[in-house]
Formats: C-alpha cells, sequence, structure tokens
C-alpha cells in the first residue's frame, strides 16, 4: 500500500496472475448459470414445467456444477500452494494486520491497494464462504435428488429394496425404492436444502454488492481494477 498522490507518476503493476482471471470469469459464467437454472427449477410449478423438463433442468444444473466445483476446489489449492496475490493471506480477512487495515480505510485514509482492500476482502471472504455452501450443498441435493456422483450411488444403495438392482432407481420413480429409507433419506438431505436456497438468496444479495463495490473503488482509487481482472495490472504509484 502506498499513500496516493496526483503528482506522483504512475506505472502498471502486475497483481492478478492468468490462474486467478481464470478462475475468476469461470467463477462469473457458471454462477450465472446456475442462478438461472436455479431460478427456473425453484418456479418450474408457476412455470408449467414436467417432471421430465425438471429432471433434465437438474440435470443442467448439476453439470455446471460440477464444473463450478472443479473451479472452487482449484481456487482452494491455489490459495495455500500459489504465489503472491493467489495465496489466502493476500486475499481474505484473516491476515495479520488486517483490523488495523479495516479500521484505517474507515477513517477514510487514501492508499493505493496493490491487491484488494479491507472492505474487498470482506466481500471476497463472505462470498467465498457462501460459494462453499453452495458446493458441499449442491452435490449432496444431486446426490439424495436425481442420484449424481460423488454421492448418488451411495444413496441408491441406502433406498434400494433390493441393492442388487440399484440401476432400476430412477429419478421421481419409486421403482425398487424402500419407502420408509426414502423419506429418511429426504430427512437427511433437508438441512442441506435449506443451506443451499439460503446462500442462494445471500449470492443474490452479494453479487450487486460485489459490483457496487468495484464501480466504488475504481472511481475513489483510480487503480485500473475492473481491466485488472482481465489484463492482470493495476495503475499504481511507481513508489
Amino acid at each position: 500500500m502506498q499513500n496516493k498522490n496526483s503528482s506522483q507518476s504512475l506505472a502498471l503493476v502486475y497483481v492478478w496472475s492468468k490462474k486467478i482471471r481464470l478462475f475468476h470469469w469461470l467463477n462469473v459464467l457458471c454462477v450465472f448459470l446456475l442462478i438461472t437454472f436455479g431460478l427456473i427449477i425453484l418456479n418450474s410449478k408457476a412455470l408449467g414445467v414436467t417432471s421430465d423438463g425438471k429432471v433434465l433442468l437438474k440435470t443442467c444444473h448439476v453439470l455446471v456444477g460440477y464444473i463450478f466445483c472443479i473451479n472452487l476446489l482449484l481456487r482452494y489449492v491455489l490459495g495455500f500452494f500459489g504465489t503472491g496475490f493467489e495465496k489466502w493471506s493476500a486475499t481474505l480477512a484473516f491476515n495479520k494486520g488486517f483490523a488495523a487495515e479495516l479500521k484505517e480505510y474507515r477513517q477514510g485514509a487514501q492508499k493505493a491497494y496493490q491487491g484488494h482492500n479491507p472492505a474487498g476482502k470482506l466481500m471476497i471472504t463472505v462470498m467465498f464462504l457462501a460459494l462453499s455452501i453452495q458446493m458441499v450443498s449442491g452435490l449432496v441435493i444431486a446426490g439424495t435428488d436425481i442420484y449424481y456422483p460423488p454421492f448418488g450411488g451411495y444413496f441408491k444403495e441406502q433406498i434400494a429394496i433390493d441393492s442388487t438392482q440399484v440401476e432400476l432407481i430412477k429419478p421421481y420413480t419409486k421403482e425398487n425404492v424402500d419407502t420408509e429409507k426414502y423419506k429418511a433419506m429426504r430427512d437427511l438431505r433437508s438441512p442441506f436444502i435449506t443451506m443451499h436456497v439460503y446462500s442462494f438468496y445471500l449470492l443474490l444479495l452479494l453479487i450487486p454488492l460485489h459490483i457496487a463495490g468495484v464501480i466504488y473503488t475504481e472511481r475513489k482509487e483510480k487503480s485500473s481494477i475492473t481491466s485488472a481482472m482481465i489484463n492482470g495490472y493495476k495503475t499504481l504509484p511507481k513508489d
């Protein structure tokens, strides 16, 4: 961080690596598609979607979800083993001295931040939490609803009347399904549904706040933070 001064000469500083930028934009695309499918699924009854149509929508939702999960898991690995601003210590709101940094920022200190400013770190931390909840709960729901990996095979075996014919169990059918065991499975998944829905609503709140924060920070710091997520470079004072 450096004090900003209009008389200072500026330089392009490489901040966001290709890996970070690829994660960011792939995550944007996946979240957009998942929200779109999710909204249609939530309102499928009002939209008159048939059972087969609902299964197709959920299948598309899950397939995009796999890409989302892989992308997020690779970001976790990068956070622990990456370099520079790929590391969690430079990204999340838990690094040493963060409280003092946030206090200074709230008092209106004019700083140029190479990575995220303190408000940005808080936003990123909450967003990663919401995304992580979506990932875990989504995988459980996929396994208990349309029997997709990684948990689908396990749950099929748990609810099967004849465990040697689990392939007969299909979404929204009762063939080879033990009614009591099926009900127990649905009870087990209930809290995951709640987590998935509420973290979904949280993301619907966070996304516009994130965009608004980027616009505000772009105007305040004038450090090209928007284009930096495309080309990797921020405009900062040379010193």
